[in-house]
Formats: C-alpha cells, structure tokens, sequence
C-alpha cells in the first residue's frame, strides 16, 4: 500500500513537471508570436497613421457642408478633439478652442463647461500643467449636470495623474485617488468606466476580484479597440503584481499592438515593453520600442511621459551603440578570420584541383574501360535473354509434347479398343447373316459423328488444361461487342480451336482443316473475321494469341 502510495506520488508529480514544461513552451511560442507580431505593426505605423488622417479629413470635410450651424460645427469639432486627442494635441486644442468661441456664441453653458473640461485634459496631457489647474479650478462644481461632473472628476483624476507621471512622484496619487472616489460615487456601477476603474482599484487591494472583472472586461470587449488597449495594458499591471512576467508581457504586447494599429500615441505599453527588453538585455527590442515610442511622443505632443521616455532613450540608446560598436568589432574580427580561412581555402582549392586533374584522367580511362565492360555485359545480358526466352520456349513445347505423346496413346488405346468391339459387334452381325443391319451400320456416319465429339471434347479439355486462361485472354484481344460467348455445356468452339492449334504450332491451315473436317477455305474465312474483329492491330492479332501463356509459365 506504501508503495502504490509513493508510485502515484511520484507519477503525478512527473505529471505536473510535464504539465508545467508544456505551458511553458507554449507561452514561449505565443510570446514569440506576439513580439514578431509587434515588430511588424511598428515597422507598418505609417500605414494606420494614414488611416487615422484620412478617417480625420472625412470629418473635416463635414465642416465645409452648406447650412451647416453653429450647433452642427461644435458636435463636428466634438468628433475631431475625440480623434485629436491621443493623435495631436495641438490640433486638438484648436478645435476645443474653436467650440469655446462656439459656445460663448451661442450662450450656452453646458457646451461651454464641457469644452474647458476637455481643454483642461489636453493642457494637463501636453505638460501645461499650470493652465490646465487654473482652468479646473475656474469650473463651478455646483453648476455642472451630473454627467459634467463625472467628467469633471475624471479630467482632475487624470490631471493628477499626468502630474505624478511627469514630475515622477508618487505623492500626487493621493489627489488622483480622492477625484477617483468622488467619481465612483457618481458614475453608474454597470457602466465600462465605472468596471474598468473598479478592476484597476482592486489590483493592490484584492487581485482576484481584480482579476474576474479584467477577464469579464476582456471577454465582451472586440478584440484590437481602443478601450481593448487600455484593458490589456491595466491587466499587464495586475500580472506584474502576481509576478506572472510572460503574462504581463503578453498583455503589454496585446495593448502596444491595439494602440499602434489605432494610431493612439499615448502608447504607455510601448514604453513598459522597452523597459523590460532592456533589463532582459534585448537591446534590438529596447531600441525600436524607445524610439516608436519617441517618435509618437513628439508627432503627439504628448509630454506628460515626456521626460521618463527621454532619460531612458539615453541609457538605452548608449547601451545599444555600445552593443553596435561590439558586434562592428566582432564583425570585424570575423571577416578577418574569414579572409585568412578563405585565403587558405583557395589555396586548398588549387590543391584539389591539380589532384582532381590527375585524377580526371584516370577516371576517363576508367569510364571508357567500362563503357566496354558495359557495353560486352549489355551484349551478353542480350544473349543471356535470348536464350531464357528459347529456353523457356523449349521447355514448354517440351512439356506439351509429353502432355500431347501421353494423351496420344491414351487416344489410340481408346480408339483400338473400340474398334476391337466394334469388329466384334460387326463380326457378330455377319455371322447371323442379319445382312441388313450390317449395311444400315456400314452405312451410319452415327459412331465417325461421335468419335469426333468426343475427339473434340478431349482435346478441348486437354488443351484448356495446359491453357487455362484461353478463352478470357483470348476475348481480351477482341472489341467488347465482338466478344465470344460459349454454351453453357462447350469448353471451346471452332474459332477457338482453330487458334488453339495456332497456340500449339500447327500454322498449316491444310492440316487445321483436316482435324476440324472442314474445308481449307473455311479456315481462312474465320481467321480474317477474326482478325476484323480484333481489339488490337489485326496484323498482330495472331501474334497476340501466341503470347497468352500456358500452365507452365507460372
């Protein structure tokens, strides 16, 4: 029982190690995957940027439309800040400057509130931190509708989170944190903020309630939007939390990927993936995700990431022109190396080539002595042929002229013995004087009539035993609707026997018309209605029937 105990231990720890082993090379391959995956959207940017410019010119063609009002030019420009906003911040900034004016026109708080909010959010994403808090502050909390203030709290949420990011203290959480409070007070618990902020909260409080809302997120979100990207990379941070670092760099990778294809340049996860390549010293993948994410930092304005992406592009860019600088001297090296192995490999070459000369001309006389060697033991395999062909050909009219010798004397002991009682009979007839039967019987053809069937019939057999696939190999030679067909109780008819005896050697169609009791004419016309009725070339129709095998081929 012991025993038993440990083997199962011991298989199903074996069990686990495989199980552990195979999710590992799994992840690997999917990490894989996902980094080729990666690499080819950020060397294809340019491709979904033009996307985005040429989606932005179809709105802004929506301005120009006559009779268009006031109203229609502020939810129009609403539309280009929303695209804008993660894309260029400058002209964000000028179509919410524009709705100020709009609204100010038209005398109307709401719009004018909503528009100094997402000026605020724009100041505090390009670093003016300072205007972005006079602006917020300008705003009368007790004013603003309930969905203003929601957006009211989460544009101060945000302003202190670009504040900590940009200054790089994380004191300023505590602000961020109050404005988030506030914010879940307001805003409707089943609504996708409200579940995303909720996930992002629990992340250091309670991972597994964490973790359910992320995959409930994660499940009825379309894979490759916007709000997919900032699932994925909120859910990176949890993994990072419960050091589960290839599923944070899973996810890091599925957010990098959703935003590069969406032309969002507020690309958080390509920074984190640099940070990472870099500490697993893969400083190709540092350097590319550095500088796309540089590149989207200065196209964007965005800067409030600013000053962390630019002190890290130095360690990273030095680092890199330092590994540049090895692999030059290592190349260098190497070519070196290669010149002198190549160097040594022609003069080996030379070596060869003499050699090989020396050995040409010994091969030449090699190759024409066998070519008449080969050309002699074609010469005797074609003798060789020849004579196991008269070999085999021997053989078999030998073994049919037994067969035939053996079923002769067996045919003239029959035919003599019958004679013997048919003398007697005869005998017996004349020794009655019964005169009138004896000629009645001198005068029948009723016994010549049966000795000759039977005569057929033996031979019939006799052949078909040394010939058994005759007759199927013989209507294999003829045209489907030419095709003989015997009676139920005949083994062979008078064309087959007249090529039967073809088959044996007997060619004289003198002598074939005298065993069928025919004339030699007769013969003839069968042989060509044969021929006419073959399937193959009717001038070698015989010489097909002399190529079907007998029993001794076999």
């Amino acid at each position: 029982m012991k025993f038993n105990c440990c083997f199962l231990k011991k298989r199903f720890l074996l069990l686990l190690i495989a199980l552990g082993i195979g999710s590992a090379l799994y992840a690997n391959d999917e990490l894989k995957l996902l980094t080729d995956s990666l690499r080819r959207v950020i060397d294809e940017k340019h491709v979904f940027v033009k996307e985005k410019e040429d989606r932005i010119n179809r709105i802004k063609c929506m301005l120009k439309s006559p009779g268009l009002t006031l109203e229609g030019e502020y939810r129009i420009n609403l539309r280009l800040y929303n695209e804008y906003k993660k894309f260029h911040i400058d002209s964000a900034i000028h179509y919410v400057d524009r709705n100020i004016e709009i609204s100010r026109q038209l005398n109307r708080p709401y719009f004018t509130n909503q528009s100094f909010l997402n000026l605020g959010l724009l100041y505090s994403m390009c670093g003016r931190f300072r205007e972005a808090e006079i602006i917020l502050k300008s705003i009368k909390t007790s004013e603003l509708p309930r969905d203003l203030l929601i957006n009211y709290y989460q544009t101060y949420s945000s302003f202190w989170g670009h504040y900590s990011i940009s200054v790089a203290n994380n004191l300023y959480g505590k602000q961020q944190a109050a404005y988030q409070d506030s914010l879940f007070a307001l805003i409707d618990h089943t609504s996708w903020d409200y579940r995303m902020s909720q996930a992002s909260y629990y992340i250091w409080r309670d991972t597994l309630k964490s973790k359910e809302i992320f995959k409930e997120l994660l499940e009825i979100e379309e894979v490759g939007t916007p709000n997919y990207a900032m699932i994925t990379h909120s859910y990176s941070r949890l993994c990072h939390h419960q050091k589960k670092y290839d599923e944070e760099k899973k996810y890091l990778m599925l957010s990098a990927i959703a935003d590069t294809r969406n032309a969002t340049r507020e690309n958080a996860s390509l920074q984190s993936l640099a940070l990472i390549a870099y500490d697993e010293q893969n400083l190709a993948d540092a350097f590319k995700f550095t500088q796309s994410a540089i590149d989207d930092v200065i196209s964007s304005g965005i800067h409030f990431r600013a000053i962390e992406i630019y002190k890290f592009n130095s360690i990273i860019n030095t680092a890199y022109q330092a590994e540049q600088a090895r692999s030059r001297s290592h190349l260098t090296t190497f070519l070196i190396s290669t010149s002198i192995i190549l160097f040594l490999l022609v003069l080996l070459v030379l070596f060869i080539y003499i050699q090989m000369k020396k050995i040409l001309k010994i091969k030449q006389a090699l190759a024409q002595s066998n070519e008449e060697l080969l050309r002699l033991n074609n010469k005797l395999n074609s003798m060789n042929s020849q004579l196991n062909d008269t070999n085999n050909q021997l053989c078999e009219i030998n073994s049919i002229k037994e067969y035939y010798i053996a079923e002769f004397f067996d045919v003239c002991f029959s035919y003599i013995h019958k004679m013997e009682k048919y003398q007697n009979m005869l005998y017996k007839i004349a020794i009655n004087k019964y005169y009138d039967e004896l000629i009645k019987k001198l005068k029948s053809s009723a016994l010549i009539d049966e000795e000759l069937s039977a005569l057929y019939t033996r031979f019939d057999k006799v052949f078909l035993g040394l010939y058994p696939t005759f007759v199927s190999d013989f209507n294999a030679l003829l045209k489907d609707e030419e095709k003989i067909i015997l009676k139920p109780d005949a083994l062979l008819n008078r064309e087959l026997r007249i090529y039967a005896l073809l088959r044996l050697g007997i060619t004289d169609s003198g002598k074939i018309a005298n065993f069928l009791r025919c004339s030699t004419s007769t013969v003839y016309n069968y042989r060509t209605k044969m021929r006419n009725k073959a399937a193959v070339d009717r001038d070698e129709f015989e010489n097909e029937i002399m190529k079907i095998s007998s029993t001794q081929d076999t």
